[in-house]
């Protein structure tokens, strides 16, 4: 939905920026602006800017910058209307009905009702666990060793033996058969009629990455088939697409997503402390969980059980993971079967420790593959090796190949030379290694006169956001126009009206944009790093030379594309007007 200006810049202003990344971020002020490790990247020292003043933040260490929605937008991962509805609600302001079209309505009053009725079918499940009737239950999660604030974060419940207490309980609410059966809660045939999907099980809510219940699993009590039983795929719950605790793991900003094979394991893990752990719900690993994936971390560390089914799991999400361009490792979790019962007999600490020391998947595939063969034997050796040269063509980029190549030659006791070979024979004979393209020469790229371009442009526009008092000494020579990319027109166009009408307000300038991008480069625009220059002559002439250098690029640009347009044509005549001018003018920075 569109927002108008004037109510997002409202809800903007009424949530200071210091406030609200706080709440992320441990902030220590220095001077005028507060400092803290980025949320954004890992580092050791901090190089996350915040400024109130501006209310504005900036990372210059890897670019991360905006306002208070695009933090929002950054951290929690949310749209820009999200972000907007979030920081509203926050600072009470009330945002208008969302119009629809009567489709859209129907649509959108659909998935609401069902979010609504799985919500209350939590709640249910929750008050039963802690009831008379969901002893059986809360013994069971009692017995696995969770604590009452873990079972109460995760929302854990029990649905009850009798097969129609949540439908009885549910329609008692208001909530029609129909909706209560397309939210996978119950199940319909001839002989039994309408009864519960789930019933004598303990209940894991299922939520979406805002904290929304889609679905459930539920663990029997007893001996009962299945043992783990999901709900159905609706139009909330995409089982591919969704994954177990993320909407947890997804702010944990610890560098890396652990996945796991179930619930339990989740749980038990972040309880003892590694909240970015997470799970596929009741299905093999998937391209669009490893999607999402991408979305929070650029490493993934498989935490699979370690029996031959956990095993085979941990190679197809191997493949899946760098499909998608993510880094992958294995965590060695044995002699015990899975992260749950390492946990309990073995503590954190010492699963820290395996976390550490976990195995880069591509060396955990070749273990995996190596007892497929009897090395002892020579031809079952020769197969062995053919088999890791076969993997190692999989390298397209002949630097990482050379490297995965010196480092399993010295893994396996193989001759470097020889595995080369191998390599190269292998892949002259099966294509499977793209030639490698090599640049003409070892110089690196240089810097083009566009990025020059550009660079003065920035320069120009931090200088006056940091100092406004300049812009009346130089509004004369540099207009919008002048600047030669779309984005910071459009800059430029808004700040030069703000410091006309003396309102400058760069953080207002931000949220023109929707796009997190688009925000990030505005961000980058007002904080182009400066020259240190002691002297007040020094300082004056680098601010000279930047304005004269974008007035210079415009002008220059202008004679490029006059043509025969008049206007053109005066537009040049001016600019060398200007530039003559300018080039005699002295621009005092008090």
């Amino acid at each position: 939905m569109y927002y108008p200006d004037e109510l997002i810049e409202e809800i903007r202003t009424k949530n200071d920026i210091v406030d609200v990344i706080s709440g992320y971020v441990r902030l220590q002020r220095k001077g005028s602006n507060y400092f803290g490790l980025c949320p954004f990247h890992n580092e050791k020292s901090p190089s996350f800017s915040v400024s109130g003043p501006k209310q504005m933040y900036y990372c210059f260490g890897c670019g991360a910058g905006g306002n208070v929605i695009t933090f929002l937008m950054e951290y929690e991962n949310f749209t820009f209307q999200e972000a907007v509805k979030a920081l509203a609600e926050r600072a009470g302001v009330a945002l208008p009905e969302m119009e629809y079209s009567h489709e859209e309505k129907k649509a959108q009053s659909r998935r609401t009702r069902l979010l609504e009725v799985n919500k209350e079918a939590a709640k249910y499940f929750y008050f039963q666990l802690r009831s008379k009737q969901g002893v059986v239950g809360y013994q069971y999660l009692k017995n696995r060793e969770l604590s009452d604030e873990t079972m109460n974060r995760f929302g854990l419940g029990y649905s009850n033996k009798y097969s129609d207490d949540l439908i009885r309980y549910l329609k008692s609410k208001g909530y029609q058969e129909d909706l209560i059966r397309d939210a996978g809660l119950c199940n319909v045939d001839e002989k039994h009629g309408m009864y519960d999907k789930f019933w004598n099980r303990v209940m894991f809510p299922i939520q979406d990455i805002n904290h929304r219940v889609i679905g459930f699993g539920g663990r029997v009590m007893g001996d009962g088939k299945p043992k783990y039983l999901n709900s159905p795929e609706t139009e909330i719950f995409d089982k591919s697409r969704n994954l177990y605790g993320l909407n947890f793991a997804r702010t944990s900003r610890k560098g890396n997503i652990i996945l796991c094979e179930g619930y339990m394991d989740v749980i038990a893990m972040h309880q003892a402390g590694f909240t970015q752990a997470v799970a596929s719900l009741g299905t093999a690993f998937t391209v669009g969980q490893a999607g999402l994936l991408k979305r929070y971390a650029q490493e993934v560390l498989l935490s699979y059980d370690s029996d031959g089914a956990g095993v085979n799991a941990a190679l197809r999400a191997i493949g899946i993971l760098k499909e998608a361009g993510l880094g992958g490792k294995v965590i060695n979790l044995e002699p015990y079967k899975d992260p749950d019962e390492f946990m309990k007999n073995l503590g954190p600490e010492e699963f820290q420790k395996r976390l550490d020391s976990a195995e880069n998947s591509f060396f955990f595939e070749i273990r995996q593959l190596q007892k497929q063969y009897d090395i002892n034997d020579p031809e079952g050796k020769t197969k062995f090796h053919r088999e890791i040269a076969r993997k190692l063509c999989e390298f397209s980029e002949e630097v990482e190949r050379e490297n995965y190549i010196e480092a399993i030659a010295q893994k396996y006791h193989i001759g470097f030379e020889s595995l080369r070979r191998l390599v190269g024979t292998y892949a002259s004979q099966t294509g499977l290694v793209r030639p490698v393209e090599r640049p003409k020469s070892g110089v690196q790229k240089k810097n083009t006169p566009q990025d020059s371009v550009r660079r003065a442009q920035k320069l120009l526009l931090t200088w006056l956001v940091d100092q406004p008092q300049l812009y009346p000494k130089i509004k004369k020579y540099i207009s919008a126009g002048d600047f030669t990319e779309e984005l910071y027109v459009k800059v430029a166009q808004r700040l030069f009206a703000d410091m006309d009408a003396q309102t400058v307000n760069p953080a207002a300038i931000i949220s023109m944009f929707e796009d997190e991008e688009e925000q990030r480069e505005v961000a980058s625009l007002f904080h182009t790093k400066l020259e240190r220059l002691e002297r007040e002559q020094d300082r004056e002439k680098a601010f000279h030379d930047i304005v004269y250098s974008v007035k210079r690029n415009s002008y220059e640009r202008d004679c490029q594309n006059m043509g025969t347009d008049v206007e053109a044509l005066q537009r040049v005549i001016a600019g060398k007007k200007q530039l003559e001018e300018l080039n005699k003018t002295h621009i005092s920075l008090q």
